[in-house]
């Protein structure tokens, strides 16, 4: 009889480890927030993306109202070609402007909608014309030491 409470203990240990293999499997493909509700497919276009990747997700004033779709590069305009799936009970004015934002300081990077005042909303295959790009750490950087050499030049 011990022997059996014995296996079932170990067994129990097993599928426990399982499921947060599994659990973090998900998690680092980013598949853990899938969702089977009805979207529509937006655009927008990019000159630097950062590091934005498909399925990172679309919030609109910090909810999550879709995920990116597909990442492409537009070789006639020189830009990234962004598809945004938002779900169908989210409404979202035609003149809505789209960001690349970071959450944290280097957390993972998604994509902020902010409503316009158009009385249109937004359908199937439209296009986001109001765009901001990514801000890019190193550029940032970059900026800040070039601005205290010249500084550091004008003293002199």
């Amino acid at each position: 009889m011990q022997r059996k409470s014995l296996d079932v203990w170990v067994g129990l240990f097993v599928v426990l480890g399982v499921a947060a293999l599994m659990f973090l499997a998900l998690k680092a493909g980013n598949m853990s927030s899938m969702s089977f509700a009805k979207t529509y497919s937006v655009t927008a276009k990019f000159d630097n993306i950062g590091g934005l990747r498909p399925r990172a997700p679309v919030k609109g004033s910090g909810v999550v109202v879709g995920r990116v779709g597909k990442i492409e590069f537009d070789d006639k305009h020189y830009q990234a070609l962004v598809t945004l799936n938002l779900q169908e009970g989210y409404n979202f004015p035609k003149d809505t402007s789209a960001k690349i934002l970071t959450a944290g300081l280097l957390g993972e990077q998604y994509v902020g909608l902010e409503a316009g005042g158009d009385t249109n909303n937004l359908a199937e295959g439209d296009k986001i014309a109001r765009t901001q790009s990514a801000t890019v750490l190193e550029d940032l950087i970059n900026q800040f030491i070039y601005s205290k050499a010249a500084e550091g030049k004008d003293s002199k």
